[in-house]
Parts: C-alpha cells; sequence; structure tokens
C-alpha cells in the first residue's frame, strides 16, 4: 500500500503542481545549460497569463493530437522516471497576444518599440524578421541563444493551451542552483 500511495502522490504532484525538466539542448544559453534540470510551476497560469520574459515549457504540436488514454500514460510514466519529458521545449515569452512582433537591425521590436534583453549574450546577432503579430490567445517564444534556437520564427506562435508552466529555478547542478 506504501508504494501504491507514494505512486499515486507522484503521479498528482507531477501532474498539477511542480515537475522537473531537462534541458537538452542550448538553445537557452546562458541561461540555462545544457543538461540543466530546472522546476515548473504547473500551476503559474491557472489563474494568470504568461508574461514577457517568462520562461516557460510548452508541449510541441504532436501532444495537440494525443488521446487522454496517451496523455494520462505519458504522465505516469514520467511520474515514476521510466520516461523522460524531454520531448516538451523550454523557451522565453517575447511578445503577447495582440502585439507586433519584429527584429530588424539586430533588435527585437514590440509594437515598434525596442524590447531590452539583458539575458542576451552580448555578441549575439539575429536576422531579421517579421513584422508579425501574435494571434489572440497565442504567444511568441524564442531561445536565448537566438542563432542556435528553433522557435515561434520557425513553428510561430504557441497556442496558450500547450504551455504546461512556467519555469522558476535551476534545481541540478548544485553549482547552477537559482532562480530564472
Amino acid at each position: 500500500f506504501l508504494v501504491v500511495g507514494a505512486l499515486i502522490v507522484a503521479v498528482l504532484v507531477k501532474s498539477f503542481l511542480i515537475q522537473v525538466f531537462w534541458i537538452p539542448s542550448g538553445s537557452m544559453e546562458e541561461t540555462l545549460q545544457v543538461g540543466d534540470r530546472v522546476i515548473v510551476n504547473k500551476l503559474a497560469y491557472r489563474i494568470g497569463d504568461p508574461g514577457r520574459g517568462d520562461v516557460v515549457v510548452f508541449e510541441p504540436e504532436t501532444f495537440e493530437s494525443e488521446s487522454l488514454v496517451t496523455k494520462v500514460s505519458r504522465n505516469l510514466l514520467e511520474s515514476v522516471g521510466l520516461r523522460t519529458p524531454e520531448s516538451d521545449l523550454i523557451k522565453r515569452v517575447i511578445a503577447l497576444p495582440g502585439e507586433t512582433l519584429e527584429i530588424a537591425d539586430n533588435q527585437v521590436l514590440i509594437n515598434g518599440a525596442p524590447l531590452d534583453e539583458q539575458y542576451l549574450a552580448l555578441n549575439l546577432t539575429m536576422r531579421d524578421f517579421g513584422p508579425e503579430v501574435v494571434p489572440l490567445n497565442s504567444y511568441f517564444v524564442m531561445g536565448d541563444n537566438r542563432n542556435s534556437s528553433r522557435d515561434s520564427r520557425v513553428f510561430g506562435a504557441i497556442d496558450r493551451g500547450r504551455i504546461v508552466g512556467r519555469a522558476f529555478s535551476v534545481v541540478w547542478p548544485p553549482s547552477r542552483w537559482g532562480g530564472l
């Protein structure tokens, strides 16, 4: 009974409260490094909305077509460590619903105003993009390592329903502990 009880608690916590995610690529460097583990608050957007600058985890489009049984079994296997949630993506929210985003002369512009992005590397260069209006109920996300990130410039703005939660802390390795 103890093992079953622990399994149920693990599934409930992972499904509804918090989850640890592994960073598989360099798309968020320097903020997040390959191999980092981050804690994601899955309740963050049940009440509020994602804000500009939030680091969010979201499901790829392939998960939208999952049946309820497939989704439950995937969550169960991830909860007990038999499957890694590495297919989920992590990026930073850059533009909100209804805003116009453009990249011109190596600067991100939101509704024509430059965006202050102190988290980016100093020598970063970006190709021109847009302008593009973010659809309602969607968010434009980008990796901090703009030259090595497959993000909304490639796959478009993400629907709010695909957002799993807000990453708020690095928990592994211990030398990188801290908030995002």
